[in-house]
């Protein structure tokens, strides 16, 4: 019984550790590319909120789980960020965040990490493989990752002849504990 109490206690601390290990997002860029009639549009979302729990030498305890506002997508062209803001698109009135949460983590060599992510947009999630770079620089931990989605697997849009429906996504995030 005083092992059980005791385990109890010790995976007690360690919880609390994580929940105490709140990390603050101090620089962040979310981008994205889409090709439209031909040409490459690009435009960024941003209110990048994150608990991050990331530690490169025990990535099975590892998490992250972030989130931006939908509404803040923006092209440079507000006629085009008006439309991409209805219903057949990115619907913020009723789908007001885009959420990503780590699933696993696989170091690949170097500085140089996959992870696997279930992101959601428009209340449809998939599973997505995001490369990454992760540098740490005393407090400051720096994330850079890139990977492609298919739009039409969220239902952002309809099919189209003039808008692709693969997109690139750019992440990049600089957090401090």
């Amino acid at each position: 019984m005083k092992k059980f109490a005791l385990t109890l206690i010790n995976i007690t601390i360690v919880f609390a550790g994580f929940a105490m290990a709140q990390s603050t997002v101090t620089k962040s860029s979310v981008t994205f590319q889409v090709r439209n009639l031909g040409i490459s549009v690009t435009g960024n979302v941003s209110g990048l909120k994150a608990d991050i729990q990331f530690n490169p030498g025990n990535l099975a305890i590892a998490s992250i789980d972030a989130s931006v506002d939908a509404n803040t997508i923006s092209t440079d062209n507000s006629s085009r960020d008006e439309h991409l803001k209805e219903a057949e698109f990115f619907d913020p009135a009723h789908y007001p965040r885009i959420i990503m949460k780590s699933v696993s983590f696989k170091h690949r060599s170097g500085s140089n990490f996959t992870g696997f992510f279930n992101l959601t947009i428009k209340n449809k999630t998939k599973l997505v493989e995001v490369p990454f770079v992760f540098m740490q620089k005393g407090s400051a931990m720096t994330f850079k990752g890139s990977f492609k989605i298919n739009r039409l697997d969220f239902g952002v849009g309809d099919s189209s002849l003039v808008l692709s429906n693969e997109v690139t996504v750019n992440i990049e995030a600089e957090i401090r504990d």
